[in-house]
């Protein structure tokens, strides 16, 4: 990262700061991730403005501010696996890249997950590994999963996904509650799920199915 995005970066981290109380952990992983490398050229003066902004196919890279919200939420501290639904631009699991030793993304928008893959390697994020398939199947594969992040609203969480969430673990969703969009945390202990209703928010809705 040249200079001029480094300071560009830092001063984003340091306004979400402002606006919401982040750990030095989320607040250098804002840091270190150039958000303009995540929007359309068309935009990219707007990159490190506190706006959500479209990405193509219907889609938006959520506002940083939610971004490093939805981080904190999850509460990353010591958990080493996070599985995310929704990886859009790949912004979001770029920022989960560093304070997650494995970082488990899954977009059902094929044209978006190539994009997003090749941006993971431009900037030589090897601990993302990427799946295009309807993210409320999870990734059975690789789980269980320390964390679990919702980029994207659902109506309710598929209960596959709370079979992949370790114990202990923490899944971070927006849920739709009649017409409203509810950030909610989800703490697994043994078959026991406590649910914390964090704050109201404005995402995409979870759709079914894979978009070739």
């Amino acid at each position: 990262m040249d200079r001029i995005t480094a300071t560009k970066t830092l001063r984003l981290a340091e306004e979400c700061n402002t606006k919401f109380k982040l750990s030095n952990e989320v607040k250098n992983a804002i840091a270190k991730t150039a958000r303009e490398l995540f929007v359309p050229s068309g935009f990219k003066h707007n990159a490190y403005k506190l706006d959500a902004l479209p990405i193509g196919s219907s889609q938006f890279i959520s506002s940083p501010l939610t971004v490093a919200k939805m981080t904190e939420y999850l509460n990353p501290k010591g958990a080493d696996r996070v599985l995310e639904v929704g990886c859009g631009s790949g912004y979001q699991a770029a920022v989960l890249s560093h304070l997650f030793r494995g970082v488990f993304t899954i977009e059902r928008i094929d044209s978006l997950m190539i994009e997003a893959k090749s941006r993971f390697r431009q900037l030589n994020l090897h601990n993302i590994h990427t799946r295009t398939d309807d993210g409320q199947n999870g990734w059975k594969q690789y789980a269980p999963y320390d964390r679990i992040l919702f980029s994207a609203t659902a109506n309710q969480i598929p209960q596959k996904l709370f079979e992949q969430l370790s114990d202990g673990g923490i899944l971070v969703a927006p849920v739709r509650k009649g017409n409203k969009q509810i950030i909610t945390r989800f703490t697994k202990n043994g078959s026991n799920i406590k649910i914390e209703e964090l704050e109201e928010c404005d995402f995409v809705p979870i759709l079914d199915g894979v978009q070739k």
